[in-house]
């Protein structure tokens, strides 16, 4: 082989890995969070987490991705360590797929129809539509669907040089002795699982070893301990994850350690074991690449029927091998590998969003509680919930920020900006319920009472920001536009209710009917409940800003009180919520 021929077989090689890579991220990131909802939803029978598993992988043509992913769901405490085994079993099978897609190179045929299946004689076409749509189209999805046919298009040009590169190794004699060599098969086992743990992809490892097959020097015997090694090589990525995660993150890269590894030893015990009896006149027959595709799929599917069943005991080993932690995490939170997968990663943001949500509203709730009678103990979980809201704050800011660099679609894009700016308005509305609670202990450290006229206004006003806080939250949940258009209305009932009520406040403190101290507390609480409104207002324009990308949120709030809509809501809602009479 002379040097220009190894530098074509290399950069087939280089050619052939950025196109896998291409194609899968692209195919990751068309799936967005659709990936994160299948696997929580589909994940508690183990035959239903296979299918998924196959699914998945091969959607985005990548097993490694998905075990990273499942590393990662698993460290955040999104996922039981029982779940993921089923898809980590679908997710070798549904990575042979490459193998068969690769395998159409080897079509040898004076059909023109055939010649037409051919990779690289349809691979230039798929290279012109893409770089069309990558070029021409302004929508995100269209452009991605670009990328997935270059990606393609490249991989099976680096396959087609690593093909033509390696033609003429059949006369070369050291070439045809080391295939020979890889026979023995713990020696084939060991070069197909370094080599993959190199290039940390079983599917590239299985494309290169078919681009050496149309040599015709690799024969059966020497592909078939190759192809299991491969499978155990694969593993190197999730063990790399795996570290720096906690102790249930780990064990999810021990099982799937353990699956390839014991069904690659099954495998090879039962098949040379009967080799040995029978004596397979095949093993010395060289093998074409629809025959490598053949092995690696009978080898998957095998190894999964066999420990399917055993999946139980799987789980039990990984737990035997990790052992537990007596000192878990009091707080469980995303886990840096989802970024690997970013529409997955921002489908659990918005997940943990949601958390937040519920955790400001309950705050809300529970200070608004402590005005008819104050608890010490919900001033402790207020105070509980308080930490939390900054926590998450905190670490959500950063990491949604983090995923921004990163490649994602432009529905992830709106998604993580209305996110990262609803987080500050949940975390202000937990440190006004925290003022709201500080009001309440005074009322109660100093055995202080509203009057009846103000004890009664108070309740219309909390009536209306309960309103608002279910229409605001509720809009955000399930990302409902027209509800979230109730909620500026609203905001706007509950302004005036304030005004009104502190023109009554000084009404009565002139009249000697209430003190100053009162005064201070009413204007304190009234505050407070001001600006929750206003939070409420800004979450549900981040849900409107969200389904209109070009959206601008001042324009919008200036132009919606015009409109004929708005008005007929205010009206509906001032006849609802109005002061009672002095």
């Amino acid at each position: 082989m002379d040097i220009f021929s190894l530098f074509s077989l290399c950069g087939g090689l280089a050619f052939f890995l950025f196109g896998m890579n291409v194609m899968s991220k692209s195919l990751e990131k068309m799936a967005g969070g659709k990936l994160e909802r299948l696997l929580k939803r589909m994940t508690s029978n183990r035959f239903k987490a296979l299918l998924l598993g196959t699914g998945i992988t091969v959607a985005i043509q990548s097993s490694s991705a998905v075990t990273v992913m499942l590393v990662g769901l698993v460290n955040s405490g999104v996922m039981e360590l029982g779940q993921t085994i089923g898809v980590i079993m679908g997710s070798n099978i549904g990575t042979t797929t490459t193998a068969w897609i690769l395998s159409l190179t080897g079509i040898k045929s004076d059909n023109v129809f055939l010649n037409l299946l051919k990779p690289k004689n349809f691979s230039p076409l798929l290279a012109l539509i893409g770089i069309i749509l990558i070029m021409a189209s302004k929508k995100q999805k269209r452009r991605d669907i670009g990328r997935i046919l270059m990606g393609f298009a490249i991989l099976m040009y680096g396959m087609d040089i690593m093909s033509t590169a390696v033609e003429p190794l059949s006369e070369v004699p050291a070439f045809i002795n080391a295939f020979t060599a890889f026979s023995n098969p713990l020696l084939g086992v060991l070069v197909g699982l370094s080599f993959t743990a190199v290039i940390q992809s079983s599917s590239a490892s299985v494309g290169i070893l078919q681009a050496l097959a149309l040599t015709g020097a690799v024969s059966y015997g020497a592909a078939i301990p190759i192809i299991m090694g491969q499978n155990i090589g694969t593993c190197v990525t999730a063990l790399i994850s795996s570290i720096g995660v906690n102790r249930s993150a780990k064990r999810v890269a021990v099982v799937h350690i353990s699956f390839n590894i014991i069904g690659t030893v099954v495998c090879m015990i039962l098949f040379y074991g009967a080799n040995a009896i029978f004596q397979f006149p095949f093993l010395d027959t060289p093998i074409g690449v629809a025959g490598i595709a053949l092995c690696h799929s009978v080898f998957n599917l095998f190894t999964t029927a066999l420990l399917l069943p055993f999946a139980p005991r799987l789980e039990k080993l990984a737990c035997t091998l990790v052992k537990s932690d007596s000192k878990t995490a009091s707080f469980a939170f995303l886990d840096p590998r989802l970024m690997r997968t970013p529409s997955v990663a921002i489908s659990e943001c918005s997940t943990m969003t949601r958390k937040m949500a519920a955790l400001a509203h309950e705050s809300l709730c529970l200070s608004i509680e402590q005005l008819s009678g104050y608890s010490e103990k919900r001033e402790e979980t207020l105070l509980q919930n308080e930490d939390k809201l900054d926590l998450y704050e905190d670490k959500l800011g950063n990491y949604l920020v983090e995923i921004s660099r990163h490649n994602i679609s432009s529905s992830d894009s709106r998604e993580a900006a209305k996110l990262l700016h609803s987080i500050g308005d949940f975390e202000r509305i937990g440190d006004h319920a925290l003022n709201i609670q500080e009001s309440a202990r005074e009322l109660s450290d100093k055995e202080l009472h509203f009057s009846d006229a103000g004890q009664a206004e108070i309740s219309v006003l909390l009536q209306a920001l309960d309103e608002i806080l279910d229409k605001a939250f509720t809009s955000f949940e399930k990302n409902n536009e027209s509800m979230a258009m109730e909620v500026e209305p609203l905001e706007e009932t509950i302004d005036r209710l304030i005004e009104e009520m502190r023109l009554r406040h000084i009404e009565r403190l002139q009249n000697g009917k209430c003190t100053i101290q009162m005064g201070f507390i009413l204007n304190d609480l009234l505050t407070n409940i001001e600006r929750v409104s206003d939070h409420c207002s800004n979450i549900a324009v981040c849900v409107i800003e969200a389904e209109h990308s070009q959206l601008d949120p001042h324009a919008y709030l200036h132009d919606v009180k015009e409109d004929d809509s708005f008005s007929s809501n205010l009206r509906s809602d001032l006849r609802k919520y109005y002061l009672p009479r002095s």
